[in-house]
């Protein structure tokens, strides 16, 4: 079950008292944090290598819905284990309403590298929209191509694909942004969520990640050692019905986000 977490998110989540204290903390929270980060490739590996070989073995109407449970599995004990170290702390639950939509298109903003992880955790039936150099990690890979996730080679190919997945009643996970965003709140939509909107009448359904760290934003290094815990939440926004017009779809769902994410809601954006 998800943590409850209410706003707003106090600096310190542990008093201790004098300089030894802050001393043996720091060095707790150091080993931690290196072993929990050491963790995430081993766990892909030990997913990634076997899946490389299942997508040889198996027959490839049964191949999706194995690799997207092995994925989910895997980034669930990942954040399982987060929350066990008390690094972080996750709400998550919303998500649990989009697990049977079918052939819905759900967007989230993207400013860290652990979107995805959150995302799929949650939601193990979607078909996910993935840069094309991941096929080729060692890492990720096998993981992907079991999964049938969709490859972000080209342009026309990608919607080809992704709207014949939608049309199987897939529901697909997209970043709009198309990378990490590096401006507040958001970047620059990329049209293709509404033109595979306008091709197969699907809804769009909006979702929120919000956070109270920059930890693995674009720019900032993996190996530096951020404030704890870590919070995490994902919250739903409006459902959209796509219109004619392409170019006003992709406007107005970027105005939304971009309202949506500058609310006095959220929490402080973390100043270290």
């Amino acid at each position: 079950m998800p943590d409850s977490i209410p706003p707003p998110l106090a600096p310190s989540y542990v008093a201790h008292g004098g300089r030894l204290g802050g001393w043996l903390l720091s060095v707790s929270e150091a080993a931690r944090f290196y072993a929990v980060l050491a963790a995430f490739p081993l766990l892909c590996l030990a997913w990634s290598l076997p899946a490389r070989l299942l997508t040889i073995l198996l027959p490839r109407r049964i191949q999706p819905r194995l690799g997207r449970f092995g994925i989910t599995t895997g980034f669930r004990l990942y954040l399982g284990l987060m929350r066990l170290t008390g690094l972080a702390r996750f709400d998550l639950s919303a998500l649990d309403r989009l697990r049977e939509d079918r052939g819905v298109i759900i967007i989230a903003n993207h400013r860290s590298l652990i979107d995805a992880v959150l995302m799929l955790s949650r939601l193990p039936r979607v078909t996910c929209i993935s840069k094309a150099a991941l096929w080729n990690s060692l890492m990720l890979g096998g993981g992907m191509r079991l999964a049938g996730y969709i490859r972000n080679d080209s342009a026309h190919a990608l919607i080809r694909t992704a709207t014949a997945a939608l049309r199987r009643g897939e529901p697909l996970l997209v970043f709009p942004e198309g990378t990490r965003g590096t401006a507040y709140p958001i970047g620059q939509f990329k049209s293709g969520v509404a033109m595979m909107a306008k091709a197969t009448g699907a809804s769009v359904q909006t979702v929120f990640l919000e956070s109270n760290t920059t930890y693995l934003h674009k720019g900032r290094p993996a190996l530096r050692k951020p404030a704890f815990p870590l919070i995490y939440r994902a919250r739903l926004g409006r459902r959209f019905e796509a219109t004619d017009d392409v170019q006003d779809f992709v406007t107005e769902l970027e105005a939304y986000f971009r309202a949506e994410l500058e609310s006095p809601r959220l929490w402080p954006r973390e100043l270290s």
